[in-house]
């Protein structure tokens, strides 16, 4: 039997299994089959923008906006792989990044300073994200149900704590929006900070042992925990990893909006959750890439610049989404049938 503490490797013939697949260079991974179709999808939206809007489309202003977009939910969005290539789901990241940003633009909070706000933030993402690993692993809750309670019970907390008011950063704090204001070779800062995220996850995810633990635990719960891995410790850690990722996104959308409000995130959850599908990670677990899940990501972020810049209704780019979405899990299946012994 494979050792379940690494990565699962796709099932050879009847009785036998190819070796674990090493650790995979993100350069490398780019190239890999699951990701060239990604990469062809960017291309072609890359084009359609250039057709329809040259002159509003290749602008450096928009390609900054384009990856100030990406930013916010893409932090989220390597949370939410890290969750379900460990075998469960979390709806609840929208609303944890709500409630992280309002509770740390309270006036209270505030008066200590832009550090402590920060600080806040993420202890606030974190500990929500803590009481959904809490509740699914040792509560034994189903993830949907946990995070589906989060979800409702974090944005009506944000909405109670501000009384259904946006709160505005003070000017005192203006080291928040310097991270959205302020920039380096053209790039926000909160650009960079993304970046930072996405290289330790991916560093996480595929150079450590709680990587090879995240991918055992998502592909066969069972034989981790007979493999020594205490798959509920594990399971728990998943979930506050999520919530610090929404703490860290919560920062970064109070820098692009000056403000912390219950209404921040609205729906990021689907946006997270289908990027990371559309980047190849099995909604069963056990198998997906931090890369795939961001091409993902960039591929529904095109989408909305150019629904934005042709002045098409958000009505119609919702349902290109969700077309999307449908399309990708059903060539998830046909994958999954072709690759069955």
């Amino acid at each position: 039997m494979s050792d379940p503490t690494k990565p699962r490797a796709d099932s050879g013939p009847a009785g036998t299994a190819s070796p674990p697949r090493p650790a995979r260079n993100p350069l490398r991974g780019l190239i890999e089959g699951g990701h060239v179709g990604l990469l062809v999808a960017i291309a072609l939206l890359v084009a359609v923008g250039l057709v329809t809007r040259p002159t509003a489309f290749a602008t450096t202003s928009n390609l900054v906006s384009i990856l100030s977009l990406a930013a916010t939910i893409g932090v989220i969005t390597v949370g939410a792989t890290f969750v379900i290539i460990g075998g469960g789901i979390d709806l609840s990241v929208g609303a944890i990044m709500a409630l992280a940003s309002v509770w740390a633009t309270t006036v209270a909070t505030q008066e200590f300073g832009p550090v402590v706000m920060a600080i806040c933030a993420i202890l606030v993402g974190t500990g929500a994200g803590l009481v959904n690993g809490l509740l699914i692993a040792y509560g034994r809750l189903v993830p949907f149900i946990a995070t589906l309670a989060m979800l409702v019970a974090a944005r009506g907390l944000a909405q109670r704590m501000s009384d259904r008011k946006t709160q505005l950063i003070q000017p005192d704090n203006s080291a928040i929006v310097e991270l959205s204001t302020t920039r380096v070779l053209g790039v926000p800062l909160l650009v960079y900070v993304f970046a930072l995220v996405v290289a330790l996850g991916w560093i996480l995810l595929n150079r450590t042992t709680f990587g090879r633990r995240t991918y055992a635990v998502g592909g066969n719960p069972e034989a981790a925990r007979l493999a020594g891995i205490d798959v509920r410790r594990h399971t728990m850690l998943l979930y506050a990893l999520s919530g610090l990722c929404c703490g860290i996104a919560a920062i970064l959308i109070m820098a692009r909006t000056t403000t912390g409000s219950s209404t921040h995130g609205d729906l990021y959850e689907l946006d997270a959750i289908a990027a990371v599908i559309i980047g190849g990670t099995l909604l069963t677990g056990g198998r997906g890439t931090i890369i795939g899940s961001i091409l993902g990501l960039l591929i529904f972020t095109l989408i909305t610049n150019l629904f934005i810049l042709n002045g098409l209704n958000t009505s119609d780019q919702l349902i290109a989404k969700g077309l999307i979405i449908v399309v990708a899990v059903l060539l998830q299946r046909r994958n999954l049938k072709e690759r069955a012994p």
